[in-house]
């Protein structure tokens, strides 16, 4: 009895420690920046306490009139709503041809998607992606990096699709026969139902497209006005006397990092209920 009743203990202390040390890695990077934004640079390169040995409250202003962030901040939200918007259309108009249409190259398609789902954006496809926004003149534009965040959906297109396919297939067939075309029952029944993976696609790529950096410092590299918040922190890392300003350089990062959390604590239970409501269907 007493063997039997140490390996739930000890199971629910493996589980525990684990959360606990993948907690620590994922909190500590976002309370450090939030914590250096009111640290002196000394203090920062000098390390040693997390807390600031004296808390210096002047760093977000010096930050805020340093470099154009206003016009940053808007930049962000400009591409990563707009990002999202387009995400959830392509999304749910995709998912719902491919799980409940047929036509020809369906097949095709389907392998498509899952060949490319794992492929991310980066240093492998980034020059191709920038060649054709250059030969249609966006590669100057912040729809260039807008365009590439929607059309790179893969991996949510399929997790829609899964999820319409989980649906009763009688929904559309009552559908057509009270009169609703091919649009009216994908937007008056189906829409209501998927809302809550709509809302986790959403939710990721506007975090998706507001963390970018490499892209969006390409796309930008000859419009500094068109820089976002992640790619105009880094303007901060060196002041006018070419030293590093770590601590300024925080405080722009703690400044980009508030308002995905202000974000994902207003979709939070969208968020839940769409990550929950996805694992019980799938």
């Amino acid at each position: 009895m007493k063997k039997n009743a140490v390996k739930p203990v000890m199971g629910l202390v493996l589980v525990y420690g684990f959360l606990i040390v993948t907690s620590a890695f994922t909190v500590f990077p976002v309370l450090y920046a939030l914590l250096g934004a009111f640290k002196t640079n000394a203090d920062v390169m000098t390390g040693g306490a997390i807390l600031p040995r004296e808390w210096i409250f002047t760093n977000y202003r010096a930050v805020w009139e340093q470099i154009n962030f206003a016009r940053y901040t808007l930049n962000s939200i400009y591409i990563s709503s707009l990002a999202a918007i387009g995400s959830v259309i392509l999304c749910s108009m995709t998912g719902y041809c491919l799980a409940r249409k047929q036509f020809i190259g369906k097949k095709i398609v389907l392998s498509l998607y899952l060949s490319t789902m794992f492929i991310a954006v980066g240093a492998l496809n980034l020059r191709p992606l920038y060649l054709l926004m250059v030969e249609l003149g966006l590669h100057n534009s912040l729809w260039g990096i807008i365009l590439i965040h929607v059309g790179t959906q893969n991996i949510n297109v399929f997790l829609v699709s899964r999820f319409i396919s989980t649906l009763p297939k009688e929904l559309d067939e009552a559908a057509t026969i009270d009169g609703c075309g091919t649009f009216q029952a994908f937007w008056h029944i189906i829409m209501p139902l998927i809302k809550p993976i709509l809302g986790v696609v959403a939710l990721f790529t506007f975090r998706g497209a507001w963390n970018d950096y490499i892209m969006s410092s390409v796309f930008t590299m000859t419009r500094p006005e068109l820089r976002p918040l992640t790619v105009g922190v880094i303007a901060l890392r060196y002041g006018s006397s070419a030293a590093a300003e770590w601590h300024y350089m925080l405080t722009g990062a703690s400044i980009s990092i508030i308002p995905i959390l202000i974000i994902y604590l207003i979709a939070n239970k969208t968020f839940i209920s769409g990550v929950t409501a996805g694992s019980v269907k799938g």
